[in-house]
């Protein structure tokens, strides 16, 4: 299995569990995700992002509206005024030992540490946009999140992710 954390740091050498501020009543952990959701965090890590999945049980209505005419099963929806920083954006990502890792989120394919970890490499990630395009996922910019979230959140699409929503506009 293999685990990454993603960071606009490029020199951490050790990560050192500690508490995440919207999830204060969690013991210090070290996160990391797998390599199937990694896709989630090309993005400067302050942007809000909605990320949702085409699964089986989704109503005809709901494949309709969310998916429409696309070929993707996968849809990440950004606010527009984070183009520019996605565009000139690095992140990198580490490569982390998955020994002292277990499952926290099997649909988000996250994973948490009580322990430190020392990475056992660091990478660039650069055309951040180009790489979500290369693993055909569909990439849509809406000037405000919030309809979409209102939607997501009343609907039966049951895999998704909202990352970073404080910081869409209000």
């Amino acid at each position: 299995m293999k685990l990454f954390h993603f960071s606009e740091e490029s020199g951490i050498d050790i990560f050192v569990p500690r508490v995440k501020e919207n999830r204060r009543d969690m013991p210090p952990v070290v996160w990391a995700i797998d390599d199937a959701h990694k896709f989630t965090f090309y993005f400067p890590r302050n942007c809000p992002r909605i990320v949702y999945t085409r699964t089986n049980d989704l109503t005809d209505d709901d494949n309709d509206k969310f998916f429409g005419l696309t070929a993707s099963n996968i849809v990440v929806t950004v606010e527009t005024a984070w183009y520019e920083r996605i565009m000139s954006t690095t992140v990198f990502k580490y490569t982390m030992p998955a020994g002292s890792f277990r499952l926290f989120d099997e649909f988000a394919g996250y994973y948490i540490s009580t322990q430190t970890v020392k990475p056992l490499e660091v990478e660039p990630v650069n055309n951040l946009l180009e790489r979500l395009i290369e693993l055909n996922i569909e990439v849509r910019f809406t000037p405000n999140l919030h309809p979409l979230k209102e939607a997501i959140l009343n609907s039966s699409v049951t895999d998704f992710g909202i990352h970073r929503f404080a910081n869409a506009k209000r």
